[in-house]
């Protein structure tokens, strides 16, 4: 008699029935749906992997690009207006080319960027990385915003040309700079004035590429950052090396620099792999039903994250998150914005409660705390000001 698992059912004392080893018929029906799905994965990845396009054919946010991530015709509209614009590949080649330009990096992978830090004048970054090198004065908050249409609400210049297609990364306001399209916690456009010239840091490129142009205001605010009536030096990034200069004069393929024997222990991990499975497959039991749903209290998940951030020593993490939670908290009870910016908040609370404008700043916006006993500190200090505002 068969069970309900497929394995046959043997009688035992008392009249009843237990089951046995499922046979290997029963197992291949139990199990076929598990087997089709995974060979449906492995030609889906297959076919993904076989028909993607090529590394080289498309480049993000090169002007001479002209596939959908790429910006030809951003670039095309640049020169119309007879803005220069010089595509280098290389540090070496930005810096020859000299004179009072306007420096554009959309990508800085294979990069030397203290080298790049070293070129005076007007920069426009674009992206999330290494911005000690290149904005020293720009923060990254711990937020990665969607990118979708979102208003200025600021008044740069660049940022008349209204709602935009913004995102991806998000930025504190710089002192003495000024900050569009807000995000929940920062601002995904900053600007702000350096001894050489003007920084401008953007979240993501997304509205400068081929795809993105048309739309909303994209294409103003791309021709407004970099219209500047200097000439422009884009600098994209270098191809990376190709299969034949890896391989070397010799022109030895990737099997042949393999030591022998790595084919066997392929085949032997396969195999291994495959015993495994048929060895839990048989072992597979009735569902085990569990009361649901289980509660788990709010302060054990406090407790555990704690412990968690505790053992990696994750402090500036942890005083980002209370930071971020608490301002969540404060702004709506103070009156104030969404995109409300470090000074406005500050003068609120101390306007609130009477607290000391610096400390607040420093509790609030400050540089995260050295060791486990100034956490602490910060967290009640944080919690302190959150009970004066709702009191009040």
């Amino acid at each position: 008699m068969a069970g309900e698992g497929g394995g046959r059912l043997a009688p035992v004392a008392g009249g009843g029935s237990a089951a046995t080893s499922p046979t290997v018929r029963s197992a291949w029906r139990g199990n076929r749906m598990v087997v089709l799905i995974g060979l449906l994965i492995v030609a889906v990845a297959t076919a993904t992997v076989l028909l993607r396009p090529a590394p080289g054919d498309e480049r993000l946010l090169d002007p001479d690009d002209t596939s959908l991530q790429g910006s030809k015709a951003l670039a095309e509209l640049l020169r119309d207006r007879g803005i220069t614009v010089d595509r280098v590949d290389s540090v070496e080649k930005a810096r020859a080319l000299g004179g009072d330009r306007l420096l554009f990096a959309s990508d800085t992978l294979y990069l030397d960027t203290d080298e790049l830090a070293s070129i005076p004048g007007d920069r426009l970054l674009v992206g999330a990385w290494d911005l000690e090198s290149l904005a020293p004065e720009v923060d990254q908050v711990p937020e990665a915003p969607a990118q979708r249409s979102r208003d200025p609400e600021c008044r740069l210049p660049a940022a008349a040309a209204g709602s935009a297609y913004m995102g991806g990364s998000a930025f504190r306001i710089p002192g003495g700079g000024t900050g569009c399209y807000p995000s929940r916690l920062g601002w995904t456009l900053v600007s702000y004035a350096t001894p050489t010239g003007t920084t401008t840091v953007v979240g993501s490129g997304s509205f400068m590429t081929n795809l993105r142009l048309a739309e909303d205001g994209n294409a103003a605010l791309a021709i407004n950052l970099l219209d500047t009536g200097k000439p422009v030096t884009w600098l994209v990034r270098p191809e990376a090396p190709s299969s034949g200069d890896l391989a070397g004069e010799e022109g030895r393929s990737m099997y042949d620099l393999m030591p022998p024997g790595v084919g066997w222990s392929v085949l032997m991990a396969c195999v291994a792999v495959l015993l495994v499975a048929i060895w839990r497959g048989r072992r597979l039991g009735p569902v085990v039903v569990e009361r649901l749903p289980v509660v788990v209290r709010a302060a054990e998940t406090v407790e555990g994250r704690g412990r968690l951030y505790r053992a990696r020593k994750a402090r500036a993490r942890a005083a980002d998150s209370l930071r971020a939670g608490a301002l969540d908290r404060l702004t709506p009870r103070l009156g104030l914005g969404q995109g409300a910016n470090s000074h406005e908040v500050v003068a609120a609370i101390t306007a609130r409660t009477g607290e000391d404008s610096r400390q607040v700043e420093a509790a609030l916006y400050g540089p995260p705390p050295v060791n486990d006993e100034g956490l602490v500190a910060l967290a009640g200090y944080v919690d302190h000001i959150e009970r004066k505002v709702s009191e009040l």
